[in-house]
């Protein structure tokens, strides 16, 4: 079946003891047992439920992946992820990285004695450079937030393994719709739920995919441990969003295309990021790893960060806030937004300007929302 059948159809079966179409919302935190032996499918919701593994039933097959685990937010997701590292261990990521993963990475791995190496991820030869012995983890983001820099997810892992290593991509910003790495060898994959596949603004979660049985069994004891699950209501919600993913994202990332060229050819736009453009440098990557350029587009104006941010206090149907991927298209600087808890230094080194735009593209007309960063932008 291609891709948006499965999406309507995996693990979303109609009810048997309704006949209805749609599978229940089970808001049940207990679930009686048969004898004391425990053997029940479901004993505490924690460890599961099947509102829960429903969605994670659609998504892991989406991904290509043996198994998905659903949580309460993108960041858990990630945090369980380095919960199979133990101090003493190194972990190499990108530069180009959500705000969040930085802050995650730097000041908490970091302090579990967790040795944390950044590199520009898109530059396979600086990966190589970078892991060793001690490495048991490369995180890359393909496309990166905010730069959109693309990295090759088949030679990282290739790299990774041969360190024995794992390679973890966040691909928040493509979604299986878009990219599915674990089909170029990826072993884990993470989704913040929140944003596309939710996709209405209205839920928190994140998802970790594996295409190992037994590094799923590894995730799935640590987010049991650990507690951090995705509750039964939003994961009915990312069950009712994974069914219109496909559609929503491939007609966002069509507007965002055109967004991205009529902002090429704006007089006082300096800088445009995106993959989907011919001019991008990881363009030809781009396109071989994904079926489009995606949601996002980021760009600079003249008159660094004061016209920036008369830019995004100025627009009306792009809205002044933090997340992505949902049906709004949205609008933020991420120096003091999305990356406000990068070190400035940090930011400024790997090339996240104070004045960086970043939009969120949604489902609007282009032509509504070309007009209406025409409005905003300064002129010639």
């Amino acid at each position: 079946m291609q891709f948006r059948t499965r999406a309507i159809h995996v693990g979303q079966e109609h009810d048997p003891a309704t006949g209805a179409v749609v599978p229940p919302i089970h808001l049940a935190s207990t679930f009686v047992q048969p004898d004391a032996s425990m053997t029940s499918a479901y004993d505490y919701a924690r460890t599961g439920s099947p509102t829960r593994h429903a969605f994670e039933k659609t998504l892991a097959d989406l991904d290509g992946g043996v198994r998905a685990l659903a949580f309460a937010s993108g960041m858990a997701a990630t945090h369980c992820a380095t919960l199979l590292l133990a101090p003493g261990d190194e972990i190499v990521t990108g530069t180009d990285i959500y705000g969040g993963t930085w802050r995650l990475f730097n000041r908490v791995l970091a302090e579990r004695g967790i040795a944390v190496k950044a590199v520009n991820t898109a530059d396979t030869a600086a990966v190589a450079r970078a892991v060793g012995p001690k490495t048991k983890l490369v995180w890359v983001e393909s496309p990166g937030n905010p730069l959109l820099t693309i990295t090759d997810l088949a030679a990282c892992a290739e790299i990774a393994h041969a360190v024995g290593a794992l390679l973890a991509c966040d691909a928040t910003l493509t979604t299986p719709a878009l990219s599915r790495p674990l089909e170029l060898s990826a072993d884990i994959v993470m989704h913040s739920a929140t944003k596309s596949i939710g996709g209405h603004s209205d839920l928190l979660g994140g998802a970790l995919v594996v295409r190992d049985t037994d590094l799923g069994t590894r995730l799935h004891w640590l987010q049991n441990a650990t507690g951090a699950v995705m509750g039964p209501l939003e994961a009915f919600l990312c069950s009712r969003g994974l069914k219109t993913l496909e559609l929503r994202v491939l007609a966002q990332s069509a507007t965002a295309q055109r967004l991205a060229e009529w902002l090429v050819a704006h007089p006082t736009v300096t800088t445009v990021h995106y993959p989907g453009l011919a001019s991008h440098p990881g363009h030809a990557l781009a396109m071989r790893q994904m079926s489009a350029g995606g949601t996002i587009v980021s760009f600079e104006v003249n008159g660094g960060v004061d016209d920036a941010r008369r830019v995004v206090e100025s627009t009306k149907l792009f809205q002044l806030a933090v997340s992505l991927g949902a049906v709004e298209s949205l609008i933020e600087i991420p120096a003091v937004m999305s990356h406000g808890s990068y070190a400035p230094e940090a930011r400024r080194a790997v090339g996240i300007a104070d004045g960086l735009i970043r939009l969120s593209v949604g489902l609007e007309a282009f032509e509504d929302l070309r007009d209406d960063l025409a409005s905003a932008l300064p002129r010639a």
